[in-house]
């Protein structure tokens, strides 16, 4: 019996299949300094595990509004809108299983098969998979190297718009790269956003994680309310992974189709889990402040020993928990011409686990630069130390 043929244009998550292969040297009895998934190894703080429980106590067990609590859609109304400078409204916050279905709930909600959607690459690879497998064309938008770490080329972004262009994907703290854009960059991508009328799904899940300065958001900008769809996510910030918690916050004609997927496709988030939601959000966060302070420290670490490593550069990013450094030099230093076994023989000669720039899109035409992606978000300091250490001593080898 033959399977749908449109599974064919489903990718993946290709994060976990490092993990796999991390998992299987462990299992042989070698240690593991697992740099390859963005996870959090930070407790979530305890009043919001207490708020999920006193729900589960209270009965809140059963079916909700698949646009999710009235409380939880006012907390994130609010909450969203005054980080922004914005005035939302709970008809314009639709509550998901984390913030990954917001991705393919915007592409099933915008796009028609055919219709060309913008997205960026590297970046996150579930962009790309779901516009192709609900039929559209993803065009890919590349990052140039700059003084700062990457920046957009806007000039591609422009010669990529046709009139088959329906939207374009903004991952501003982008994962994997680490990148910010500058208020010009932000300003260019809504400028192009309005002369074409592009929708965009502007996906802010590190928006307040970050070490210092203050965030913005494309949303804010003039023009851009009516046309953004803004990715939120409580995985990051409170340290939720595993929860799945997450929302949409967009023009209420979107919202309301965004619901309507939601009835078809999960019914309704965990009903008890968006009470954790609501207290992480209008109670004690002193939690994120402390752990933002861990993934501070952990970030020098990591920044300051892959750039003392011969033929290693990492620019250290202001928000998230990616690193993305520059291993060209350290390649050729070990005579390996291919990213894939560069970080295969990493892990076998020193435990270290990490993914590389082709587990986030398809390279693009003119790209002379190797990168890996480090994420420092679920390994302790101390075993950084250990990790960088075992890791430099190979590539000075």
């Amino acid at each position: 019996m033959a399977l749908a043929t449109r599974l064919e244009k489903l990718g993946t998550e290709t994060a976990f299949a490092v993990s796999q292969a991390a998992a299987e040297w462990g299992a042989k009895g070698n240690h593991i300094f697992p740099f390859h998934l963005g996870d959090l190894n930070i407790a979530t703080s305890r009043n919001i595990v207490d708020a999920m429980n006193r729900a589960i106590a209270d009965g809140k067990t059963g079916y909700c509004p698949a646009a999710g609590i009235p409380q939880l859609r006012e907390a994130l109304a609010n909450d969203v809108g005054a980080r922004r400078g914005l005035n939302f409204s709970p008809a314009n916050v639709v509550v998901q299983p984390g913030g990954k279905p917001v991705i393919t709930k915007f592409i099933q909600a915008v796009m028609n098969p055919g219709d060309e959607v913008l997205y960026p690459n590297p970046g996150y690879p579930i962009y790309e998979s779901q516009i192709e497998y609900f039929g559209g064309v993803a065009k890919a938008y590349r990052y140039l190297p700059s003084s700062t770490g990457f920046s957009i080329d806007i000039d591609q972004i422009k010669a990529s718009i046709t009139p088959k262009t329906i939207a374009i994907i903004y991952n501003d703290l982008q994962n994997p790269i680490g990148a910010e854009s500058t208020d010009a960059e932000r300003e260019a991508i809504a400028e192009l956003a309005i002369k074409h009328n592009l929708w965009v799904l502007s996906d802010e899940a590190y928006f307040e994680m970050r070490y210092s300065g203050t965030s913005k958001s494309i949303a804010s900008l003039p023009g851009m309310l009516e046309r953004t769809v803004i990715l939120y996510t409580f995985s990051k910030k409170f340290a939720m992974t595993g929860w799945r918690l997450g929302a949409s916050i967009a023009p209420v004609e979107v919202s309301n189709m965004i619901a309507k997927l939601n009835t078809n496709d999960e019914s309704c988030t965990t009903h008890f889990v968006q009470y954790g939601g609501v207290e992480g959000l209008t109670g004690d966060q002193s939690g994120t402040a402390v752990m933002l302070d861990t993934l501070r420290e952990r970030r020098d670490v990591a920044v300051n020993m892959l750039n003392a490593m011969p033929g290693v550069s990492v620019h250290s990013p202001e928000a998230a928990f990616y690193l993305f450094p520059d291993v060209t030099g350290a390649m050729q230093n070990k005579g390996i011409d291919d990213l894939a076994v560069f970080a295969e023989q990493a892990l076998h000669a020193t435990g270290v686990s990490f993914c590389t720039r082709r587990h986030f899109g398809r390279p693009q035409p003119g790209e002379e630069r190797n990168y890996v992606r480090f994420a420092f978000s679920g390994i302790n300091k101390d075993q950084i130390e250990k990790g960088m250490t075992q890791l430099g001593d190979w590539i000075k080898k």
